[in-house]
């Protein structure tokens, strides 16, 4: 009998734990993991392979501790290889981080960007019966900095100075959120423009910010007449409702069959003429039907959308 309780009550606490953790903090906490898996063989990466001139994996370059250091600000449009400045005029930017180092003369440029580009990070396959997900997402390092490329499309500007003593404990920071920052996250959801946040998004747009802000913990000063937006796709819902992760959701037969379904009409390899009808039936779901399935830290929700479900923001983030 008092072992029957202790199990009731233990339950009790139990449950309560995980509301409180659920459902008591917005917006849900990012999870860290402790280390990186391997992708599924199925996922590629399209067009330009991840980081192509990138250094190798878990690296990064040291500096001696009194060289000075130069932090530039870079944004261009998403595609930009492919559309040239076309998604810029709609406020669709790319946002990454120049390193100068002025003793040596050296110059890298780091971004946190999709492995399997963004469509993948955004929306799952459907495939096999069941649904995969190709969205990890990680820090690409390489020699020099493309001037041109930067200044002529979007943004190459010098935010702060410091030096390599400081750097190279960046560095230890950058390593340290690569391994445990692991899925890509395109939407910010939000009960209304200016709301509150119920999730927030994990793109290279977050990595900029949160590289900066580890720059200022490090006693980092930067310049703040530097005036700096970046990007964010935001989706618009009542509180969202709790699914389960993906193994309890996926044993579910109807949940994963509506699933799959609501995923299914976000599939590029689609023929045009299909994907085209496809897309409208997603968004007659999302607008008429205020419905949207939501994949975050491994786990389901559903969003009970509302006005105006979608929108594309383009916010200033002074710096730190």
């Amino acid at each position: 009998m008092a072992a029957s309780m202790y199990r009731q009550f233990l339950s009790v606490v139990l449950f309560a734990g995980f509301c409180i953790s659920v459902f008591g903090q917005w917006p849900i906490p990012y999870r860290r993991f402790k280390y990186r898996p391997i992708s599924n063989n199925y996922c590629r990466a399209g067009v330009i392979p991840f980081c192509p001139k990138g250094e190798i994996a878990s690296s990064m370059p040291k500096f001696k501790p009194d060289d000075k250091v130069n932090i530039y600000a870079l944004k261009k449009p998403v595609w930009q290889f492919k559309f040239g400045d076309l998604l810029g005029k709609f406020h669709i930017m790319h946002d990454a981080i120049g390193i100068s180092n002025l003793n040596t003369g050296l110059n890298y440029t780091m971004e946190w960007y999709e492995l399997f580009q963004l469509f993948n990070c955004t929306f799952p396959h459907v495939v096999n019966e069941t649904v995969l997900w190709c969205n990890q997402g990680a820090t690409c390092i390489y020699d020099g900095i493309e001037n041109k490329l930067w200044q002529q499309n979007g943004t190459l500007d010098l935010v702060a100075t410091t030096n390599g003593y400081v750097f190279n404990q960046f560095a230890e920071w950058v390593l340290w959120d690569n391994t445990t920052g692991l899925y890509y996250e395109t939407w910010t959801v939000r009960d209304k423009p200016d709301g509150s946040l119920w999730f927030d998004s994990f793109d290279c747009a977050s990595w900029v910010l949160r590289a900066f802000q580890e720059f200022g913990n490090l006693g980092v000063k930067f310049n703040h007449s530097v005036k700096l937006n970046y990007t964010r796709i935001n989706l618009y819902s009542d509180m969202p409702k709790y699914l389960g992760n993906a193994s309890v959701v996926l044993a579910n037969k109807s949940l994963k069959t509506d699933i799959m379904k609501f995923y299914s009409k976000f599939q590029a390899h689609v023929a045009s003429p299909l994907l085209i009808e496809h897309l409208i039936s997603a968004l007659q779901e999302i607008f008429i039907e205020d419905k949207f399935y939501f994949f975050y830290n491994e786990e389901y929700w559903f969003l009970p959308m509302k006005s105006p479900h979608v929108k594309l923001t383009y916010e200033e983030i002074p710096l730190p």
